[in-house]
């Protein structure tokens, strides 16, 4: 089973993947963490996409597809994959389908985690963290059992990532919208796309997965 799930950040794409790696044993392929790792490990690839970074470049569609293909092909052929990230533009998307192909693949699933941007902005903006031991609180959903004491460490300093603010929030969803935008049609010609209500409890979005997967 191959699927790519898609949503805005915090939309929850990262809970759910983790979820879907631990009750189907298939494996994230993220953009982000693949590239650091590829770097990292001075392979080919991450050696081409650290000189265009050290460059003050973006790293381009050629080398994130040769990122994903790499990866794929040292999978064991019964394990699914999730991409996470990718394709983020139609060039990316025919990219897939070849490489795909390539690895005697085909794509299951394309699964989108719709969101209420206003209640997602209330999500992000609620989120802070025990600067100590880093346990997870929201202002709302989940404060600290004592307010101002972590409830894991006992710790009285707490911080919010900077970029949790409601205008960096609003951008980031004009950003998904416009790169989003022209990869669906085609997905959706093909009869791939399923919706699910991302803002629903994490238990209910996984069962909701685990349903258009079953």
């Amino acid at each position: 089973m191959n699927i790519i799930l898609l949503g805005p950040p915090g939309a929850g794409k990262g809970t759910q993947s983790a979820g879907l790696v631990q009750r189907h044993g298939m494996k994230q392929l993220s953009t982000g963490d693949m590239l650091r790792a590829a770097v990292k490990a001075q392979t080919p690839v991450g050696l081409e996409a650290k000189a265009v970074m050290d460059r003050g470049e973006l790293v381009s569609d050629a080398i994130v597809s040769s990122l994903i293909d790499e990866n794929l092909a040292a999978m064991p052929a019964e394990q699914g994959a999730i991409f996470d990230g990718y394709p983020r533009t139609a060039a990316q998307a025919r990219d897939l389908d070849s490489i795909l192909a390539k690895n005697g693949r085909k794509l299951d699933h394309v699964i989108e985690l719709g969101v209420d941007e206003d209640a997602l902005v209330k999500r992000i903006t609620g989120r802070f963290s025990c600067a100590n031991c880093g346990a997870l609180y929201h202002d709302t959903a989940s404060p600290p059992q004592v307010e101002g004491v972590c409830d894991a460490c006992g710790g009285v300093e707490f911080k919010r990532r900077p970029d949790d603010n409601e205008e960096t929030v609003r951008t980031r969803m004009q950003e998904y919208r416009a790169k989003t935008a022209p990869i669906l049609p085609g997905y959706e010609e093909r009869g791939l796309v399923s919706r699910i209500d991302g803002m629903g409890a994490i238990e209910e979005v996984s069962e909701a997965i685990d349903s258009i997967l079953s």
